[in-house]
Parts: structure tokens; sequence; C-alpha cells
């Protein structure tokens, strides 16, 4: 039972917000602009007991501080807040529930979710608690970012745990762990592929939805947020805090950077029948979007049933707060913003002007790191590409839906798939932002894999319990004729050859480039497009495969490509293109139609056409001149060449992508049907002026 001794708290202070070791004591300070009583309760290690309770009786800006004597690092609290109980204007307070802090960056015990959370009820032993974290200590020895720039990026998109979960030469008792990541052999092959930064799925504290739990699921994924500045206790041993920052330490020497998928839209705590963990019991009506005249019901831009209210400036400093965490003490190097339009609303929509995006561009950490937004939520007016403030990247759809369309589904045709290659200037090409601000992707970690995308024409959703309904109904995919894995060697050959075509066009597009993980290797998810829920071999990258033939090769091909792009500038111009003369005697881009002319208007309309090349210029002397042809149809191309002594480079139609024959080429070359081919020119080669 607990105690009360009020002697030991004083006023203390209300900066910073969150629990702070002070000398010989703990300073605490909560924000709830409608309370009217606070109460820290104290708790056993083990977060079972609760063993002391003090009342927070100073309360300054709508922060609520008190300085607890003789206290330090390790102490286990949680709050109970007092308020008004009016569910039609937007509180929900009940002094019965224990609430986790929102600034917690250690937390014990487990949320045990209810049917419906009960008013009244002492829930204390079945609620998460923080933890007071005690100064940084951690040594980071001569740890610096690796800094890379904006046009070498080759993001890797990864979940923790599904990346070495399976991994054999992984210490068994580090697979699925944040120093799993940083392991030798998971390095040795992101360094081998050629990967600059790693982008990590959440990895904030989160929590599973009921219905998940109900039917024996989980949240794998992690988009449901309960703690923004604790490192999800999943994928550590003993201590998140310090087990990630060796991860990062880890991957800093070996030049990689470390990017964190981050989740600011929404919590778990869902609608109103969701849990009160943290901020609906600390004061629902700041910290969530509640519809206008109907306070008792939630905004859903997210799509999880809330979404959190950076117009609110307290709201928006815990966002803030929780970002400078991340990239000041955790130094990681960028952020992927999930759900970024939510970030931006204001009272008529989305501003590209709104408060959060004016906080990050003046702060002087934060203005320094990747911020890569996913540019759309589900409400109105949700999708938002391109429309986001110059310094940010964004997630562009419209490339993986047209580079799919024309290799798997002749949907796309030329003239769409070439504003693609050429970097989507008609989103992105304003406010003096570069061709890197599009992050071109062909999949990602909602949808199809790689493999799955060339091997199924319908999404086979089944185990998500949800009769195959969720997920996305069109994805743009072929099976190449045959639905799921088969024997057929023709099958297998088709599907290897497409998907090469898709990694290619990927990397010799302007942008920033992301691949999957796994899809450097075949991984497959069984046909499932929304894998969100499953914790098991569904979702973890099967390692075992690696020193197969096939996948050695593929794996190969896609290292080549990453080298490729890094070799030469012109496939990651930070100008764009414009189809004017450089120096060298060749205009930056020309493309080219299947006679080897340049596209007219009547070419970029001809009707059923799924061939044609594009010719970048060198901008610089001693650089060579590039050719890229592309065939999408069944059928073989002889294509023409320009004058010149051209080379082949790649070529998707092999395996590996090595060319059989590194000599000059004459005046065509045939490219089979579905094949990419990548060729170079040395400037002082050709034969005109």
């Amino acid at each position: 039972m607990y105690s009360l001794n009020p002697s030991r708290v004083g006023p203390g202070r209300p900066f910073p917000l969150g629990a702070t070791v002070d000398g010989d004591g703990v300073n605490f300070a909560l924000f709830s602009e409608h309370a009217t009583a606070v109460t820290l309760c104290l708790f056993s290690a083990d977060g079972l007991e609760e063993v002391e309770r003090f009342s927070l009786v100073d309360c300054t800006a709508d922060v609520w501080h008190g300085r607890l004597a003789g206290a330090g690092a390790g102490l286990v609290y949680g709050y109970r807040v007092d308020g008004p109980r009016e569910v039609e204007r937007g509180h929900r307070f009940d002094p019965a529930r224990l609430l986790l802090d929102p600034y917690a960056r250690r937390i014990v015990g487990t949320c045990r979710q209810t049917e419906r959370p009960a008013p009244g009820v002492d829930n204390a032993r079945d609620m998460l608690k923080a933890v007071v974290a005690g100064p940084d200590d951690f040594d980071w020895g001569d740890d610096r970012p690796p800094g890379v720039a904006e046009d070498r990026t080759v993001l890797y998109e990864a979940h923790v745990k599904g990346l070495t979960q399976r991994h054999p030469d992984v210490a068994a008792e580090l697979r699925g762990t944040f120093e799993g990541v940083a392991a030798d052999p998971v390095v040795a092959h992101l360094r081998r592929l050629g990967v600059t930064s790693l982008e990590l799925m959440p990895v904030h504290e989160s929590l599973s939805e009921r219905r998940l739990l109900q039917r024996g699921l989980v949240n794998y994924w992690g988009y449901t947020p309960i703690a923004f500045s604790a490192p999800d206790r999943r994928f550590a041993r003993a201590d998140p805090v310090r087990e990630f920052k060796t991860m990062v330490r880890r991957l800093h020497a070996a030049g990689i950077e470390v990017i964190l998928d981050v989740v600011y839209n929404h919590t778990a705590e869902g609608d109103h029948t969701g849990p009160f963990v943290s901020l609906k019991g600390i004061d629902n009506a700041a910290y969530y979007h509640l519809k206008v005249g109907h306070a008792n019901s939630y905004e859903n831009f997210s799509g999880t049933g809330n979404a959190l209210n950076l117009r609110h400036p307290r709201v928006l400093q815990m966002v803030m707060d929780s970002l400078r965490f991340w990239a000041g003490e955790m130094r990681v190097d960028g952020f992927r913003f999930d759900l970024a339009t939510t970030l931006g609303r204001g009272p008529t929509g989305f501003d590209p002007r709104a408060s959060f995006f004016d906080c990050i561009r003046q702060d002087p950490l934060l203005a320094r790191v990747k911020l890569i937004a996913e540019p759309w939520d589900v409400g109105f007016d949700g999708y938002q590409a391109g429309r986001f403030p110059a310094g940010w990247c964004e997630w562009n759809d419209r490339f993986r839906d047209s580079v799919r369309s024309f290799w798997l589904r002749k949907a796309a045709y030329r003239g769409e798939l070439a504003k693609r290659i050429a970097g989507s200037s008609e989103l992105f090409g304003h406010d003096r932002r570069q061709p890197q601000t599009g992050v071109n992707f062909i999949t990602s970690h909602d949808g199809f894999t790689l493999q799955d995308l060339v091997s199924y024409d319908h999404r086979h959703n089944q185990a998500n319990g949800e009769d195959n309904r969720d997920g996305h109904g069109e994805n743009f995919s072929w099976n190449s004729g045959v639905e799921g894995p088969t024997e057929l060697l023709a099958i297998n050959a088709l599907r290897g050859r497409l998907k090469r075509a898709l990694l290619a066009t990927l990397f010799v597009s302007q942008g920033t480039p992301m691949l999957l993980a796994g899809d450097e290797m075949g991984r497959s998810q069984s046909g499932n497009n929304n894998a969100y829920c499953h914790d098991s071999e569904l979702n973890w990258i099967d390692w075992r495969g690696v020193a197969e033939p096939g996948a050695r090769q593929q794996i190969d091909f896609v290292a080549r490509l990453v080298a490729l792009r890094q070799r030469y500038p012109q496939l990651r111009r930070t100008a764009w293109l414009t189809g004017d003369l450089l120096p060298g005697g060749r205009r930056d881009v020309l493309w080219l139609n299947r006679q080897g002319g340049e596209m007219d208007q009547r070419s970029w309309e001809e009707w059923g056409r799924y061939a044609f090349g594009f010719l970048l210029g060198a901008s610089r002397e001693g650089q060579a001149h590039l050719l890229v042809l592309l065939n999408a149809e069944a059928s073989d191309w002889a294509a023409p060449l320009p004058e010149g002594r051209w080379r082949l480079v790649l070529d998707t139609g092999r395996p590996d992508g090595e060319p059989e024959s590194a000599g000059p080429i004459g005046a065509s070359i045939v490219l089979r049907g579905r094949t990419l081919l990548l060729l170079e020119e040395a400037v002082g080669e050709r034969s005109e002026a």
C-alpha cells in the first residue's frame, strides 16, 4: 500500500518537461491545460506495487511540477490526473487511472487492455510506468555522423526484428534486436549492396490494438506509438537506450546513416473505445484533434482512431522535444514522417507553412538532418505530394505506380514514365528544391514485396482475419502467368527479368532511391500485401537462401546498380533535366523513339508502344554520356544507337546484369523483351563535332 509523504516534495520547476535528475532529487513536470489536480505515484522497481503518492500542487503556464528530494535515476512512476468529467466537451479525466508520462524514456510493465476502459477503476497493475533516466554517460568514442550527400543517398527500409531474426550468422541472443542490426554480418551485407542510409521502421514504444490481440496477432510494424522518446523494448535485451546507441555508433563507423520512421500523427490510444494510457487521460481536449461541435469524437486523419493536434503549442513542443532527443542524444541522421500531412493540418486543411515546419526549419539541430515526408494521410484533401517545404524529401508513390504499370501492366505510357524517370519535376521542382526531393521506390513495407509483385495478381491477406478486405486492392502487379510460387522454369526466368528491369529503372531515375529490405534476395510474404500484424516468418527475412546461386546473383545485381549510380553523376543530378545543350556537346536529356529519333508529341502518344530510350549528356569533361533503353514489350527490339562508340555496361536480361561483351557496339543493339540496357559513350569517341 502506498503512503503519503508531502514533506519530500518541493515546488520544483516547470521545465524541462518529463522527469529530470537534479542533483539529489528529481524534477517532475507535466503539461495539462484542463486538469484540476495531478498526483505523482511511485512504484516498486518491477512496477507492480504502488508505494507512495505526492500531489503536484504547483502549476505554471499549465505545467504541473514538483521536485522530489532524495530521488534519482531508476525511480518508477506514473501520474493520476483529475479534472472535469465532460465527455461532450472532450474532457475524459479519471483520477483512478494511472497514466504514462508522455516524456518517458524508459518503461516497465505491461499494458493489459480490457474490452472498454472502466471509469473509476484503479488500473495500476495493468499499466505501463515510466522509469527516471539518468544522465547520458554513453561512450560515443570518436563517433561522427556519416553526412552522406543527398545525391549519393541510397535508402534501405527495414524492420529491426525482421532484418535479423532468421540470420544464422548473427548471435542468437542478438537476433531481432538493435544490436543485431549492427552485427558484423548485417553491416557487411549493407556495405556489399552499397546502402548509405538504413531507414528503420518505427522504434518508439508501441502497443497492439485490442482487436489484433483478440485474434492472436500483434501490431508487428509498430505504427501505434505510446511513448515518443522511449526505444521499443521489443528490440532490446536489457537496456533499450544503451543498445540503440550502440547500434548507431557501429553503423556510423561503417559509414551508414540511421533514419527513423517516426509516427507523430496519432497514438495507440485510438478512438473513444480505445485504451487510456497517457495523453487521453492527461488532457484529451488539448492533445488530440476533436470534431468541431462533437468533442466526444475524434478526427481520424490517420485511419487509426485519432490524430495528434500539433496546432497546440504544448503538443508541438512534445513532438519537437522528441525529435531533438533522437537527433541529439541518440544521434540519428534523419527521420521519415508517417502520414506527414497530419503534421501540417491547420483550421482549413494542410498548410505547408504550418508551425511544425517552421519550428524544424529554424532548429539548429533538426535543420541539419534528413527529413522525409510520407505526403498524405486519410483525411479530407490528404494527398499533398509536392507541397512540403524546401528542405524536405517526399515519398513518390507516383513513381512506384508508373514504373509498375509500365513494366507489369502496360497501363502507364512512356510519357508518364519519362516524367518519373526525370524526377517528377511537376511535383517537386519548386522553391529551389532538387531532384533528390522525390524518394523513389518500387516497393515498401506497405504492399507487396518485389518477389510478390511479379508473382501475384491479387492480395492474399486471409491470415489477417479481415476476410481479405484489408490492404491495397490495386497493386499494378502481374503474376507472370501463374498465381504464386511455381516450378516452371520459364515463369521463374520471366519473373527474374521483370524484377531486374524494375530495380534498374529505380536506379537510373533522378531522385533518391529506396530499397525494401529483402527484395535483393527474393523475399516473399506469400502474397500478403498488408502484413503489419504478423510477428512471424512471414515477415522475417530468411537469410538461409543467400548462398543459393539465384539469390547471390540478385544481390550482386543490386550491388551493381548502386555502384553504377555512384559512378555516373548523370544518374543523380542535383539540377533538373531541361533538354538544354551541355558543354560536352549533348543535351542534358534527349528522349528517343523506337526508330532512334527524338520523341515528338505523336511518338509520345503512339498507342500500344512500350519501348523507348533516353540519352543523358555528360556535364563535365571526362564524363561519359549515357544511353538507357527500355523495352517492356514481350518481343525483342532492334534499337538504333546514336552516333558514337557505345559500350554496354548493364543488361537486365542477364541474371547478374553483366554484359556478354565489354567491347564497342555497332549501329544498333537488340533488347530482349522486358529488358533495360544501360550504355556509355566516352566524351571523345563521337564522330560528330
